[in-house]
This record gives C-alpha cells, sequence and structure tokens, in this order.
C-alpha cells in the first residue's frame, strides 16, 4: 500500500505541473494583459504603465516569464494578484478555509443522504415508497444548481427567515458575541450553502447506490445470509453495502475536486467567499498569477481525490492489493 501511495504521488506531481504549464501558457496567450485591467484609468498614462509591466517582467520573453514563475514557486512564492492588490497565496489563505468548510459538509451531508435514500428504496423496492423516492432524486438531479440556491435563498432566507441570506459571519455582532455565539452564528451561515451542495450531490448518489446494492443483492452469500434467517435490512447493512460503495467510492474521487470550483454559483447566490467566487475574479481580471494557482490547486485536489478513491478501493476490496 504505501508503495502504490508513494508511486501515486509521484505521479500527481507530474500531472501538476503539466497543467501549471498548459494553465501558464493558455492565459498568457489570451489577449490583454492584467496591467491593462487593474490600472484601467484614463490618468494612468503608457509610460507607467509599461513600468509596472517592467516591474513585474510582463514584457519580458515568455521563456523567462516561465522559468521565473518556475523558480518562485519551488520557493513558495505564487506571486502579486493584480486583481487584488495582494499576495496570491494569502489571498488563497482566506478563501481556501471556507471552500473546504464549505466542500466538506456538501460532501458529508450529500453521500449520507445519498446512501440512506437508496437503502430504503431497495428495502422497498417495486413498492410506492420507491417510485416516489425515484421521482424525487431525479427531480433534484435535474434542477440547476443555481436555481436551487435561489429557491433556499429565498424560502428559508427571506419568506421564512430562519437562515441569514449570505456570508459567513454576522459582521455586524460576531466579534460581540462569545465563543459559543460566535460559533452558532457561523454555523447559521453555512447551513444553506451547505444544504444546496448536499442536495445537489445526493441524486446521484443515491442512484448509483441503489443499481449497485440491486446488483449486488442476488449474488450467493446474500442468498446464504438469508438462508440463515438474517433480516433483510441486515443484509443491506451488513453483506451487500460493503460491495456496493466501490461504484461510488469513484463518485467521491470526482467530486472531491469537482466542489472546489464546481460551487461557483453557490458561492455567488450566497455571497460565500471561497474558491469559486476567487477564480471568477481572477478570470474576469486576467489575473495570470492568481488563474495559475487556482488551477494547481485544483490538479492538486484531482490527484489527492484520485489517490483518495483508489486507496479506499483497495481497503473495501483486498483483491486489488495485489497489483501493488
Amino acid at each position: 500500500m504505501a508503495a502504490f501511495v508513494v508511486r501515486r504521488f509521484l505521479q500527481g506531481i507530474i500531472v501538476v505541473a503539466l497543467v501549471a504549464t498548459i494553465v501558464f501558457l493558455l492565459t498568457h496567450a489570451a489577449p490583454g494583459d492584467p496591467i491593462s485591467d487593474a490600472m484601467d484609468n484614463p490618468s494612468v498614462t503608457d509610460s507607467v504603465r509599461q513600468s509596472v509591466r517592467h516591474a513585474y517582467g510582463l514584457d519580458r520573453p515568455l521563456p523567462e516569464q516561465y522559468a521565473r514563475y518556475v523558480t518562485n514557486v519551488f520557493r513558495g512564492e505564487l506571486g502579486f494578484s493584480f486583481s487584488l492588490k495582494r499576495p496570491v497565496a494569502d489571498a488563497l489563505a482566506d478563501a481556501l478555509p471556507n471552500t473546504l468548510l464549505l466542500m466538506a459538509l456538501g460532501l458529508a451531508g450529500g453521500f449520507a443522504l445519498g446512501i440512506t435514500v437508496a437503502t430504503v428504496q431497495v428495502r422497498n423496492r417495486g413498492k410506492p415508497l420507491d417510485k416516489i423516492l425515484r421521482g424525487v432524486t431525479l427531480a433534484f438531479f435535474a434542477v440547476p444548481d443555481f436555481w436551487l440556491a435561489l429557491l433556499l435563498l429565498v424560502s428559508l432566507g427571506y419568506w421564512l427567515p430562519i437562515f441569514p441570506l449570505g456570508g459567513t459571519v454576522d459582521t455586524n455582532v460576531h466579534d460581540l458575541l462569545g465563543p459559543a455565539g460566535r460559533f452558532a452564528d457561523r454555523v447559521k451561515h453555512v447551513v444553506l450553502p451547505a444544504l444546496t451542495l448536499s442536495l445537489l450531490y445526493f441524486p446521484i448518489i443515491a442512484r448509483h447506490q441503489r443499481a449497485a446494492l440491486i446488483e449486488i443483492l442476488p449474488s450467493d452469500y446474500i442468498t446464504t445470509a438469508r438462508a440463515k434467517g438474517v433480516n433483510e435490512g441486515a443484509i443491506v447493512r451488513r453483506h451487500a453495502m460493503r460491495n456496493a460503495l466501490l461504484p461510488v467510492i469513484t463518485i467521491l474521487g470526482v467530486a472531491f475536486p469537482a466542489l472546489l470550483t464546481g460551487a461557483v454559483f453557490v458561492e455567488m447566490v450566497f455571497s460565500w467567499p471561497g474558491m469559486g467566487r476567487l477564480i471568477v475574479g481572477a478570470i474576469g481580471g486576467r489575473d495570470y498569477p492568481l488563474i495559475t494557482a487556482c488551477v494547481i490547486l485544483g490538479a492538486a485536489f484531482v490527484v489527492v481525490g484520485s489517490l483518495l478513491a483508489d486507496s479506499l478501493y483497495r481497503v473495501l476490496d483486498p483483491r486489488l492489493r495485489d497489483d501493488d
């Protein structure tokens, strides 16, 4: 297992390096530059813009810019954000924890709800409850993310003002509250965006989990368990679920990195200061260092998600360990 992890880690470094190189070349090949957008003011002369370009090395040949960027990355320097006017590392340090919190809660809620719904469906296969839940999962599967986010925002934030309309905290009173009050304030603000992500992902998980359970249940060891008098609920939970989780793990490997940037609309609707909003602003401002850093981080999450999924495969299916 250790050799497998090391091998995949080295492969991941190569993937991240290739992705960073491609993004660097594409962003610099696009028309315009960050200085023109950041200094879009008639009072700023062309000579001032040229001096700023020279200060940041944007007037140098592309290979030289790339070599300088790679050298700085190896030093841990991700550059300066032209649109935010602050170091890229500081911008990522502010946005990433918010996205990780939202991602963790959204994934946990989506998987818990999806697996529960699939289990209930299989135990009531062909019955009215199964058909109703299939219709519900299909409806949520077809709902666009921004529409669902707006629906929850209006219904639970405006019509029934149970939760705040946006942000991570109430900036007016948060610093005046005690530890318990600040924690409760953060929880109230994260409920709606996390619930939106959970409702967006649970139908995918539920449909795959239901199909996997239906495929596993006719197996010989399940028939043997039934012959021994084990009730159907215990058969699904203790015997079928372990093997049926393998297809769902694939979804985890894909969803883990996708949520890093896939929650753009959710973050925009709920004014959640995460990676999604950061990337949108970087692209709009042609912020080369920030765009490249965000893509590098996204590629790293893809590698981590793939490694996590493959490792869980080996834990649940011992036959795969022979390939190490």
